[in-house]
């Protein structure tokens, strides 16, 4: 089962409170859970969730307002093709702490590959910084954690948890 939710957060990091204080609480049992970009109406930050099977317990969730309809309904369709979303919230994620190889994110997560950016797949040696914040994306039906090389050998996820805003210094 997969809900599409479109609330009208105007930020990533707002819709990750959201889901953290309205969703996680919920204790879904293999909870997958995204963000997605959206263009229309207006830019904002639109949420898939996706449990194994239907539960009552996602009916206490606020109802996508009328004109934000359509960008929830695209949510969920990419969710559902495994093509488009960000996860914020899958099996395994807080186990994701440290330093792990990637053959151990790949075992005891829903990360189904890690790739350096640019395209090549990281091995399963290969030592993965998580700097405790991993966001992997679907990708072509897989669950993909786009990584980049780190300063002390292997690699670590390409989002941070907190990005320096473009021109800050200016």
């Amino acid at each position: 089962m997969i809900l599409g939710l479109s609330l009208g957060h105007r930020t990533v990091r707002e819709a990750e409170h959201w889901l953290a204080a309205h969703v996680v609480p919920l204790d879904l049992p293999d909870l997958v859970a995204c963000t997605h970009l959206v263009a229309a109406p207006y830019p904002h930050v639109a949420l898939s969730v996706a449990v194994p099977a239907a539960t009552d317990r996602l009916a206490g969730l606020p109802s996508t307002p009328p004109e934000l309809r359509a960008a929830a309904e695209r949510a969920a369709a990419e969710h559902g093709e495994r093509r488009a979303g960000r996860a914020v919230r899958y099996p395994g994620v807080d186990r994701l702490v440290g330093t792990r190889t990637v053959g151990e994110v790949l075992a005891d997560s829903a990360i189904e590959r890690v790739v350096v950016l640019g395209g090549a797949t990281a091995g399963p040696e290969l030592p993965l910084d998580t700097r405790d914040f991993v966001r992997p994306q679907w990708r072509d039906g897989e669950l993909v954690l786009v990584a980049v090389p780190h300063h002390a050998g292997g690699v670590a996820p390409f989002e941070v948890a907190d990005p320096t805003p473009c021109c800050a210094d200016h």
